[in-house]
């Protein structure tokens, strides 16, 4: 729970470095969240005729700039610029590639986007 409130605390915060440990707790816990609030609204009725509910919508939203951010940290920590994440609007293919960019380890030593957090824990 760390790891997300973290990237919460940076909230608009697109400079520096994200570890992996970072980037994927925060996906994970939003995933349960997601499914918990997409459960709690189907058994209350609360969702919309296409599905989806207005809790799990609303929760999208807030947390669209933090994913945005910890993403682009992600994607500074192997070295890339945060114009890489753009790759994800490509379907399937853009997806894959940001999987990999993502699971990839951190570049060791300080890079032009900051010291390496794994140095610095």
């Amino acid at each position: 729970m760390d790891w997300y409130l973290k990237v919460l605390k940076n909230y608009f915060v697109f400079s520096g470095r994200a570890r992996r440990k970072e980037y994927w707790w925060f996906v994970l816990i939003n995933c349960i969240i997601s499914i918990v609030l997409a459960m709690v609204q189907k058994a209350l009725g609360w969702t919309f005729e296409n599905g989806e509910g207005f809790l799990t919508i609303l929760y999208s939203l807030a947390v669209l700039i933090p994913s945005i951010a910890v993403l682009v940290r992600r994607l500074h920590d192997i070295g890339r610029t945060g114009w890489w994440a753009l790759i994800g609007l490509i379907p399937l293919i853009g997806w894959l590639v940001l999987l990999i960019f993502t699971l990839s380890d951190s570049q060791r030593d300080s890079n032009a986007y900051g010291p390496n957090p794994k140095a610095l824990s």
